[in-house]
């Protein structure tokens, strides 16, 4: 009989939490109790998994008493409260904020590329989860960096407004409506208007003129890929609701033609390509929205330097950037770890 395990999801209530409950419903992960933990706002509020109602409770320290896996998507100052908590009651913590990512003693895993790392859990009990447009670029760079040694990206990211969560997303479907009714829109969430607008800001800006959000994908790549990749981002957030777009350039020590960078993404895990311009069909993020792959196309050679390549990454980054990545980890601690 196969073993279940009971869960807990951690800001069950937000919009990257609702997803991991669909996702563990969807993959049909062995859950024997599920618990749904939010702020005492949420309290009340009554969930279903798998078809059955589950109230939900407020986040305390003693929660996770006889939970396994605790899925957390709280933001990155509960995460840092309430994760140590979990772990000592004998949870394994997958987080999705940034606050363990760049902790040396925590893992910072994507399945499909560096799911040795998740061996570290055992030393604080707690898995990261990257961010999400990191994600979608190393689960299609992995395949080529171990083909060809990537030296340098070059990316710039097309980001929906549902990293931000649901208040983003509402805002957004606000100001749409009111710019075409005539009204003069309110913008709440993000510093400027972001209907018909492209904001280069994601999160605050450093010292160095990047933003963390910049930064993160820096790096995190370095520590997924486990090699010292520059990398230099420019993240732009767009009025799409659904779905991470990004133009990413590589410079690799060995060229890789684009036939064969084809044929190694056409066998990567995780990706579907999807590159065929001449007939229109190349990535897009309608067309990511609601899936787990990563979607790349409009591969090609870069001219001016000896060994680019140009690609275009999309994936839903609630589902593979977030929920069904966190997912895949505890599928993979089960598998491997937890027996």
């Amino acid at each position: 009989m196969k073993k279940l395990w009971n869960v807990a999801v951690v800001g069950a209530t937000g919009a990257v939490g609702t997803q991991m409950i669909e996702c563990l419903e969807e993959r049909k992960f062995p859950v024997g109790k599920i618990k749904f933990l939010a702020s005492a706002r949420s309290v009340g509020q009554v969930l279903e998994f798998n078809g059955k109602p589950v109230p939900v409770e407020e986040l305390k320290h003693d929660s996770f008493e006889g939970i396994d896996i605790a899925l957390f998507s709280a933001g990155g100052a509960r995460s840092e409260e309430f994760c140590p908590s979990a772990a000592k009651a004998g949870a394994v913590c997958i987080d999705n904020s940034s606050a363990w990512r760049m902790d040396p003693e925590v893992p910072l895993v994507v399945p499909e590329v560096n799911p040795h790392a998740l061996a570290g859990y055992r030393k604080k009990g707690i898995v990261a989860n990257p961010n999400c447009s990191t994600i979608q670029m190393v689960v299609a760079l992995k395949p080529l960096h171990d083909f060809g040694s990537i030296k340098r990206i070059v990316v710039s990211t097309y980001q929906a407004v549902s990293g931000t969560g649901n208040k983003a997303i509402d805002e957004l479907r606000k100001q749409t409506g009111e710019l075409l009714n005539g009204r003069p829109p309110k913008n709440e969430v993000y510093p400027h208007r972001i209907a018909f607008n492209c904001l280069p800001q994601i999160d605050s800006f450093c010292d160095n003129g990047y933003t963390k959000e910049e930064m993160k994908m820096a790096n995190e790549t370095r520590k997924i890929m486990e090699a010292d990749i520059k990398t230099s981002a420019t993240c732009v957030r767009v009025p799409v609701f659904y779905g991470h777009s990004e133009s990413v350039n590589i410079e690799t020590a060995k060229k890789i033609t684009v036939a064969k960078a084809r044929e190694l993404l056409e066998d990567a895990p995780g990706v579907e390509l999807v590159d065929n311009p001449a007939n229109g069909e190349y990535p897009m993020a309608m067309d990511a929205a609601g899936e787990d792959l990563t979607l790349v196309g409009r591969i090609r050679e870069d001219a001016t330097v000896a060994n680019g390549l140009n690609l275009w990454i999309v994936a839903d980054n609630l589902r593979k950037g977030a929920a069904t990545n966190a997912v895949q980890i505890a599928e993979l601690l089960v598998e491997e770890y937890l027996k």
